[in-house]
């Protein structure tokens, strides 16, 4: 049994879907350049001006990078180089952003080297004097109490920041809180043409992976089909942000269940849950979906189980329904579960801001155990032009099961002046599974 299982195994990883085409890894390289020389260019001015800092330090010492500093590097650097230090000033709004690297060298094509270690061995006492030559009326640093996205500048550096500053000008530092959000949150419209590829990537590994090529009922476990995740994402040549996980519900009493042997084995008649992730071109992305293994004699799903599904769909709709330009993640997660209850839906919301990171920097709406409001995160006010894992689950009760079961969904989406959209579509049917004999089907 345990070879027929190995075999089938790499059977299954051999299978290749018909994926959208997955860039090089130079060409990956090109258009992550590409993307972030617009971003500065177009989105970074707007935002500074919008926080009113005119001047922001984004500075790291190597292997102990700031979140926000590899959002700024060339694709050919992972990581800081002995202390970087970026420097962003805003010369005014008829001229583009001056980007400096007070560095031996430029970083990538846009943040010019400033500093000649033979003029000047001391490269904070370089940083300062490019500080001070600017007089900026607001230095934004990389400093939060909320958000470990924004707390990227380390004691350390915060005391020689303020020491090679002149004292007229050490006042004038502040936190860049809300502009390390805004420029971590704010998606470009280039950007969102290329999301809809990464998300139809990654909807179509959790289809082949749900599907009779990876799982043989009474055979495949539910770490096979996680394992095979991963594997699948290493064949592509992408990454992941987490471990992948994939979990049963079944029409068998818990106390049954709970006691069965882990990993768990499939069987007909399981309803599937996965919860997947992949990372393409720095974006990543956040869905769980479900699937039906088919028993003996059907050929579609049971009717109370679609109806199940379709409880999920209309909590999602409540909660984007709610999205709006300044409104909080707390009232959106209020007015939301209120709507949803009204509606005699058992609603549990936690739904986050998706892009560079998985669990990524903005309004926060809800979290699985702060079902009334999150404190400082969920105050962030809602802005255009960001993006969203939708998460959330209801409990739906099946009679035919004598229990409740929990649909949990997430998919990623996208919010601007038209209003929200999910990025590449949404799970609205189960994701079918038939129960044939895997390779030993003629």
């Amino acid at each position: 049994m345990k070879l027929f299982r190995y075999l089938f195994f790499l059977i299954a990883l051999t299978t290749y879907a018909q994926y959208p085409v997955i860039l090089s890894q130079r060409e990956q390289a090109r258009v992550i350049d590409e993307l972030l020389e617009e971003r500065i260019r177009t989105v970074l001015p707007k935002l500074m001006r919008r926080e009113g800092i005119d001047l922001w330090v984004v500075m790291s010492s190597e292997y102990n990078e700031d979140p926000v500093i590899r959002t700024f590097l060339p694709a050919t650097w992972f990581a800081a180089r002995r202390t970087t230090m970026l420097v962003m000033f805003d010369r005014g709004a008829d001229k583009e952003l001056e980007c400096l690297a007070v560095s031996r060298y430029d970083v990538g094509k846009i943040f010019k080297r400033s500093w000649d270690p033979d003029a000047q061995p001391d490269q904070w006492a370089q940083l300062g004097k490019i500080i001070a030559e600017r007089n900026p009326k607001k230095i934004g640093v990389n400093m939060s109490d909320y958000y470990g996205h924004a707390d990227g500048l380390t004691h350390s550096h915060y005391t020689k920041l303020m020491n090679a500053l002149p004292k007229k000008l050490q006042g004038n530092v502040t936190s860049a809180e809300k502009l390390a959000v805004g420029w971590l949150e704010t998606r470009t419209e280039r950007e969102m043409t290329i999301y809809s590829l990464i998300c139809r990537i990654a909807h179509d590994i959790i289809k082949e992976g749900f599907s009779d090529k990876v799982i043989h009922p009474g055979i495949t476990t539910t770490d096979d089909v996680v394992w095979w995740y991963r594997e699948k994402i290493k064949e592509l040549k992408l990454d992941t942000w987490f471990q992948p996980s994939v979990s049963i519900q079944r029409n068998e009493p818990e106390a049954i269940f709970s006691r069965r042997p882990q990993p768990y084995v499939i069987l007909p008649g399981d309803l599937l849950h996965v919860d997947f992730g992949i990372t393409y071109l720095r974006l990543n992305t956040d869905t769980q979906q479900h699937a039906y293994v088919l028993k003996p004699g059907e050929t579609d799903a049971p009717d109370y189980l679609k109806k199940a599904l379709a409880t999920g769909n209309k909590l999602q709709d409540i909660l984007t329904d709610n999205f709006k330009e300044g409104k909080t993640g707390n009232q959106i997660l209020a007015d939301t579960r209120r709507q949803a209850i009204e509606q005699n839906i058992t609603p549990s919301i936690y739904t986050h801001p998706i892009g560079f990171h998985g669990h990524a920097a903005g309004t926060t709406i809800g979290m699985w155990d702060m079902q009334g409001g999150v404190p400082y995160t969920g105050d962030y006010p809602m802005h255009y032009n960001t993006a969203y894992s939708i998460e959330l689950n209801c409990t739906v009760n099946v009679p035919e099961w004598k229990k409740d079961i929990r649909i949990q969904l997430e998919e990623d989406g996208y919010f601007d002046e038209a209003g929200f959209r999910y990025i590449d579509g949404r799970q609205r049917e189960l994701i079918i599974i038939s129960a044939q004999q895997g390779i030993n089907d003629n």
